[in-house]
C-alpha cells in the first residue's frame, strides 16, 4: 500500500450525473490508515465536530508483471468508516456500507493510478466512536484498516466464506458424538470463459489432522461473476474451547482454482446462556474480563486481556477489524460482540415515530451482515445490540442510606422502550446468545454497566445493588473507574467524569491509587458472588491524559492492572472486604476451573501468619475463614496452592 496520502473535507458531492469525485476544501497530508485521522476542518488542528464527510486521494503502482499479460488487478479495501465512494483513475467504482465489510473492486490499472476514497460520517449507527467515551476524531470519517492494490490471474476467487455448524454431541454425552457441517460459498470473477472444479479441502490446523477433500465444478463466461456453495460435513469434530477448558482446535477450509486459492478457517463450538452464564459445547465456563474501545492496536489489546488472566473481551459500541477475533480465536478468550449502537441520541432515534422503523430495518440488515462477517470465528460468545441507552446517573449520587435512597429513585424514573432491540436482536443467527440492551441500573438490561465507587456509592456497596437488584449481577457490561496523568484537565480526557474524578481522588497519584483499590473490590465481589460474566473496565485507555482503562492509550500497564490480573486468577483467595487495620476479616476462595481442587490457603499481615487447607468444587466458591488485621500491618497478603497452581494477592493498607 502506498505511504503518501493526501485527505480533505468535502464542501461538493459533485452532480448526481457526473459521477465524479467530490471536492474539498483542502488536500493536505494524512496517514492512511488511520484510527483518528488527525487533520481538521479548514486549517484547525483538531478535527470540527461537523466533519463529516472527508475525502482521500493517493496514487497506486500498477502490481502487475510486464510478463503476464494476462494478469488482471484487484482494489481492496477494509475499514472504510461510514458510506464509503471509492474513484479509481476518474471512474467511480461504487460505494460501500458497512465499514467491516471488505470493499472489492477488480480494475484494468495504468501504470500510475489515481485513487479517491471518500467517507461519510454514519448518520444513525456510529457507535461509541460518537460518544464522548472516546476522543471526538474517532468519528472522523476515513480508512480505518488497510487498502490493497493486488494482482490477480485472469480467473480468480473473488471471496470464499466457511460458515461452520455443529449439530449436536458435547463433552460427556457418551456416543452421541457430534457432527461438523461447513457451509462453503466461493464467488468467482472469470476473466476468460471457464469451465473447470474448485478443489475444496478441509483439515485441521494442528499436524497430523485428516483432511477432507472434493471438487466442485464451476463454468462461467467470459466477463461473468459466480458463485457456487457446498456443504462438507466433518464426522466427529475435535472442538474449540475457550481457555482453561481444552484446546483451541480449529479447521483450514482451501478452495483452489487454477493458479488462485483461499484460506480460511473455522472453529466448532456451542454456545448457550442462562440465569448462570455461559454453556459452551454443553460445559459451564466463567467469563470474565475487558471491554475494548477502539482506537488501539487489536492483537495487543488481546495480549494484554490475556496476560492479565481474562477469559472475555467485549467490543463495546463498535466492530474492530477482525484480527482480533482471530487472536481471540487463538488464545482461546471469549468475544462479546456488539453491534455499533450506543447513547442516548441512538436510543431516541430507535422509538423516533418517524424514523425509528427505518433505523430499526437499517439494524436488523446490520446485524445479519455482521453475524455473516465474523460469526465463523469460534470466540464469538455473544453479540450485544444496543449500549447504554441512558445515563440515570451522570449527576453524582452520595453514598450511605441516602445514596441508596437516591439511586433506588433514579433506577425507578428511568424507562427505555426495549422493542427496538429486542426486533434488531431476532435478526441475529440463533447460534450464539444476544443481548439485545447494555445499560444502567433503570434500564432492564440484559447487561448491566455497574459504577458504584465511581457515579454512586461505593464499592463496597456492590453487593447491596445487587441484593437489591438481583438480576444485574447474571451479566456485567461495563464497571470502573477513572484514572489522570500529571498535568492534564481532567474535562479534557474522553470518557473521564470530571465531577467524578474530583470526588474521588482529585490528583493524579490518589487517581491510580482510588482505581486499584476500587477495580480490586468490584472484581473480586463479582466472584465471589459467582457472577458467570462479566466485562469490567476497559483494557486500554481511549485518549493520552488518562482515562477508565488499565492501561494508558500506549499500552503502559497501571497499577491497577496488575491488581486485577491478581484477581482474575481461576483459582484465587480473596478478602470479603477491603481490610481494615483492627478489624477482623473473611477470606473466599474462587475457583473458576471445571475441576474440584483442595487448595492451601495461607496468608500474612504484618508479623501474624496463617494457613488452612480446604476442597472447593469446580465453578464454585468456599468461605476460608477469617483473619484480624494488625493495625500495624501495612498488607495483607493471600497465597493460595493448588495442585500445579499457584497465586497470590496483595492488598495494600
Amino acid at each position: 500500500m502506498t505511504d503518501e496520502w493526501t485527505g480533505g473535507r468535502i464542501v461538493d458531492w459533485g452532480e448526481a450525473d457526473t459521477e465524479g469525485p467530490p471536492t474539498v476544501a483542502e488536500w493536505r497530508p494524512v496517514a492512511v490508515p488511520a484510527q483518528r485521522p488527525e487533520f481538521g476542518r479548514d486549517g484547525d488542528e483538531e478535527p470540527g465536530p461537523d466533519l463529516e464527510a472527508v475525502a482521500y486521494r493517493t496514487t497506486l503502482a500498477d502490481p502487475r508483471s510486464s510478463d503476464r499479460a494476462d494478469e488482471r488487478a484487484l482494489l481492496e479495501i477494509r475499514g472504510g468508516y461510514g458510506r464509503m465512494a471509492v474513484w479509481f483513475n476518474g471512474t467511480k467504482l461504487g460505494e460501500s456500507d458497512p465499514h467491516f465489510v471488505p470493499a472489492r473492486y477488480t480494475v484494468d490499472p495504468e501504470p500510475t493510478n489515481d485513487l479517491v476514497v471518500a467517507c461519510e460520517r454514519p448518520d444513525a449507527f456510529a457507535g461509541i466512536r460518537a460518544t464522548d467515551e472516546v476522543p471526538a476524531s474517532f468519528a472522523t470519517p476515513g480508512v480505518r484498516w488497510n487498502v490493497d492494490l493486488e494482482p490477480r490471474p485472469a480467473t480468480f476467487l473473488r471471496r470464499v466464506k466457511a460458515h461452520p455448524r455443529l449439530e449436536r454431541g458435547e463433552r460427556g454425552e457418551g456416543t452421541d458424538d457430534p457432527r461438523g457441517e461447513i457451509d462453503v460459498e466461493i464467488e468467482i470473477d472469470a476473466g476468460t470463459a471457464v469451465d473447470d472444479a474448485i478443489t475444496l479441502s478441509v483439515r485441521p490446523e494442528e499436524r497430523g489432522g485428516g483432511a477432507t477433500m472434493e471438487r466442485i465444478p464451476v463454468t462461467a463466461e467470459a466477463g461473468e461473476r459466480t458463485t457456487v456453495s457446498r456443504t462438507v460435513e466433518v464426522r466427529d469434530p475435535s472442538l474449540w474451547w475457550p481457555r482453561g477448558y481444552g484446546p483451541q482446535h480449529r479447521y483450514a477450509v482451501r478452495a483452489k482454482l487454477g493458479a488462485d486459492a483461499a484460506e480460511r478457517t473455522v472453529g466448532f463450538r456451542r454456545v448457550e446462556r442462562d440465569a448462570d452464564g455461559f454453556l459452551v459445547n454443553g460445559t459451564r465456563v466463567r467469563a470474565r474480563g475487558f471491554t475494548r474501545l477502539p482506537g488501539g492496536d487489536p492483537e495487543a489489546d488481546v495480549r494484554r486481556a490475556l496476560e492479565a488472566n481474562a477469559t472475555l473481551v467485549r467490543a463495546r459500541g463498535h466492530v474492530p477489524s477482525q484480527a482480533l477475533h482471530e487472536a481471540c480465536d487463538e488464545a482461546g478468550l471469549l468475544v462479546w460482540q456488539d453491534l455499533p449502537a450506543s447513547g442516548p441520541e441512538f436510543a431516541a432515534r430507535l422509538s423516533d415515530a418517524d424514523e425509528g422503523d427505518d433505523v430499526i430495518e437499517r439494524g436488523r440488515r446490520l446485524a445479519t451482515v455482521l453475524a455473516d462477517e465474523y460469526g465463523h470465528h469460534p470466540s464469538i460468545a455473544c453479540y450485544g445490540v444496543q449500549d447504554e441507552p441512558a445515563t440515570p446517573f451522570d449527576d453524582p449520587v452520595g453514598s450511605g442510606f441516602t445514596g441508596k435512597l437516591a439511586v433506588r429513585y433514579r433506577a425507578w424514573r428511568t424507562a427505555i422502550d426495549r422493542a427496538p432491540a429486542e426486533a434488531i436482536a431476532e435478526a441475529f443467527p440463533g447460534d450464539v446468545p444476544v443481548l439485545p440492551v447494555a445499560g444502567q441500573p433503570g434500564t432492564d438490561p440484559d447487561a448491566a454497566h455497574l459504577f458504584p465507587g465511581w457515579q454512586y456509592l461505593e464499592a463496597t456497596d456492590l453487593s447491596w445493588l445487587l441484593e437489591t437488584y438481583p438480576s444485574l449481577g447474571e451479566v456485567v457490561g461495563g464497571f470502573g473507574a477513572g484514572t489522570l496523568a500529571d498535568e492534564v484537565d481532567p474535562a479534557s480526557v474522553p470518557g473521564l467524569d470530571a465531577d467524578a474524578y474530583a470526588r474521588r481522588a482529585g490528583e493524579p497519584a490518589a487517581s491510580r491509587e482510588y482505581q486499584t483499590r476500587t477495580l480490586k473490590t468490584l472484581v473480586e465481589t463479582l466472584r465471589r458472588r459467582e457472577c458467570g460474566i462479566f466485562a469490567g473496565p476497559p483494557i486500554r485507555d481511549a485518549a493520552a491524559g488518562g482515562g477508565m482503562g488499565v492501561t494508558t492509550a500506549e499500552g503502559e500497564p497501571k497499577p491497577a492492572y496488575e491488581a486485577v490480573s491478581d484477581s482474575l486468577e481461576p483459582v484465587q483467595a480473596v478478602l470479603d472486604d477491603p481490610p481494615t487495620p483492627g478489624d477482623s476479616v473473611g477470606i473466599t476462595l474462587c475457583n473458576d476451573t471445571d475441576r474440584s481442587l483442595e487448595a492451601a490457603v495461607g496468608w500474612r499481615a504484618g508479623d501474624e501468619t496463617g494457613e488452612t487447607t480446604v476442597p472447593v468444587g469446580a465453578l464454585e466458591t468456599t468461605p476460608v475463614g477469617s483473619l484480624t488485621v494488625p493495625t500495624d500491618a501495612s498488607a495483607v497478603e493471600l497465597a493460595v496452592e493448588a495442585g500445579s497452581r499457584s497465586a497470590t494477592n496483595r492488598y495494600s493498607l
